[in-house]
């Protein structure tokens, strides 16, 4: 059955019609061959009702929204130009402007696919035409563009926190323990933060130690390309937006104010408000007036109890609740005009560009929620046939105990990475092997940390987007990069920077308080 599946998968079958069809056609064979408890897959509803009531997964579609609404807007494409503009005057500027751009848009986004076009659309032609190297300009941008999977928000981190999360329960119910901790997704993201922010660290060391050793390869802009006497100020205006969003996000999910399904529509509204304002500066007042309401509400909330269900109110909270009323309202106002505006505005093809997100929205979440589905139908059939006890008795029988299997789980999604996509390896493999690593003592005695394992494996899927032949960024990339740009070239461009996600990988197996420091501080855990 695994073998089927690899071989469909990589054949270019579609993955949720793949996992859930040759599922379905071995479980039937085995039930005719008295090999399989067909009874079995009367689980399969319950699991399906339990992934679309799930509340964390609710955060997918609105992240993807939130991505999708940044890239159709042209915020990101103001940004790169600017931030363009303004270091592209020293040798190398270029390529750490995409890496920094890539930085914020995975912060904001977390969505490679638009991030690596829209990067590949505007920075690419600049830098070939500066007489850039067309390895480091493809292998930079690539490489900024992957960064969404594991800085956060991100759409892998949701779904391997979801997964994470579950294993995690399940190996302390096997280990006795009847009243499990939790992990949810935002432990993730707090353990993903500091290892992504290493990454860029990493990348930007060595587009600087390249612009320094081969100036040729990284040269600065023609003087009459560099930034005018007003770049600073286009600079500031072009990063505030995406920062505030980035700290309305991601800082809500970090310091408790929100969950990331709550954060994720947070993310939704605030794109579409910044996607209104940069349509029309002109008429700017009702969404300035809608974002400063929704901030204020959040500060009243934090200083005054707005409960009205209460028998006596005091008349500082009474005050307080008249007041949220109004900001209420004023958002209201504020968010119909944001949705009205981007409705009539058109994009390039002549559709309304509201109705234009949702479709692509709507296409994404309904690709991802399918691929889930057809996972577990995969995962249920694997442990009817007892796959998953022979998995684990194999991974314990390795030397080395909880190390040798943690090492030849990273080495087979490293390589799965070769064939797969990200999705696919984290709902096939995680599922099974996750709940067998969680219960397997480390040496010196405890368990292995959720948090750490999780963001390993989201550092490890990174790769995948970046590995030949089928990385997903190579593709994106090659769709978009000008005829002259050999395939070769772009290989020989992210190899380097594949070399530096396992250099950070390895840093993170020796440095594991890199992850888990972060959520000890913010959660005590």
């Amino acid at each position: 059955m695994v073998v089927s599946t690899f071989a469909l998968l990589m054949a270019g079958f579609p993955v949720a019609f793949t996992l859930a069809g040759t599922s379905l056609a071995f479980a039937l064979l085995g039930a005719a061959a008295g090999a399989f408890p067909l009874g079995l897959l009367g689980a399969l509803p319950q699991n399906i009702y339990a992934i679309m009531t799930n509340e964390v997964l609710v955060a997918v579609p609105l992240f993807v929204f939130m991505g999708v609404m940044l890239e159709r807007s042209r915020i990101a494409e103001d940004l790169l130009l600017s931030m363009g503009r303004a270091f592209g005057g020293r040798p190398g500027g270029l390529v750490r402007s995409v890496t920094i751009v890539g930085a914020l848009l995975a912060a904001s986004t977390g969505v490679v696919g638009a991030t690596v076009v829209t990067m590949g659309l505007l920075a690419l032609p600049t830098m070939l035409r500066s007489g850039y190297a067309p390895a480091l300009a493809t292998g930079s941008i690539a490489a900024a563009g992957t960064l969404g999977q594991i800085i956060p928000p991100s759409i892998v981190l949701i779904v391997l926190g979801d997964q994470i999360g579950i294993a995690y329960q399940n190996a302390q119910f096997e280990k006795g323990v009847f009243d499990p901790e939790t992990v949810g997704v935002n432990e993730l993201f707090a353990g993903a933060l500091l290892p992504g922010l290493v990454l860029v660290g990493l990348y930007l060391a060595y587009q600087m130690a390249i612009a320094h050793l081969r100036p040729a390869s990284a040269p600065a802009l023609p003087a009459a390309e560099e930034a005018g006497p007003g770049a600073g100020r286009t600079l500031l205006r072009s990063l505030l937006a995406p920062v505030l969003l980035v700290v309305a996000v991601l800082g809500s999910i970090l310091v408790g104010l929100a969950t990331p399904a709550e954060a994720a529509g947070i993310g939704a509204l605030g794109a579409t408000m910044l996607a209104a304002h940069r349509m029309d500066r002109r008429r700017a007042t009702p969404i300035v007036a809608g974002a400063a309401a929704f901030g204020a509400l959040v500060l009243l909330a934090r200083l005054f109890d707005l409960r009205l269900q209460r028998s006596a109110v005091p008349a500082a909270d009474l005050a307080a609740i008249v007041l949220a009323f109004a900001l209420a309202a004023l958002l209201v106002w504020g968010t119909a005009v944001a949705f009205a505006r981007v409705h009539r505005a058109r994009d390039a093809d002549g559709r309304p560009v509201l109705a234009a997100v949702a479709r692509s929205t709507m296409v994404i979440s309904a690709m991802i929620f399918a691929i889930v589905i057809g996972a577990r139908l995969f995962s249920l059939v694997l442990r009817g046939y007892g796959g998953d006890d022979w998995i684990e008795a194999f991974l314990a029988d390795l030397p080395g105990g909880a190390t040798g299997a943690i090492l030849a789980v990273m080495a087979v999604m490293f390589l799965l990475g070769f064939f797969l996509e990200f999705l696919e390896i984290v709902l096939i493999v995680v599922p099974v092997v996750a709940p067998i690593l969680l219960k397997l003592d480390v040496p010196g005695g405890g368990a292995v940390d959720p948090v750490w394992l999780g963001v390993m494996m989201a550092m490890n899927l990174q790769t995948s987007f970046l590995t030949p032949p089928f990385g997903l960024a190579l593709f994106y990339l090659r769709g978009v990069a000008p005829r002259e740009v050999a395939t070769l070239a772009i290989y020989r461009g992210v190899a380097p920077f594949v070399g530096l996600q396992l250099g950070a990988l390895l840093l993170l197996w020796y440095l594991p308080g890199l992850a888990t420091w972060l959520p000890e501080v913010l959660y005590g855990e």
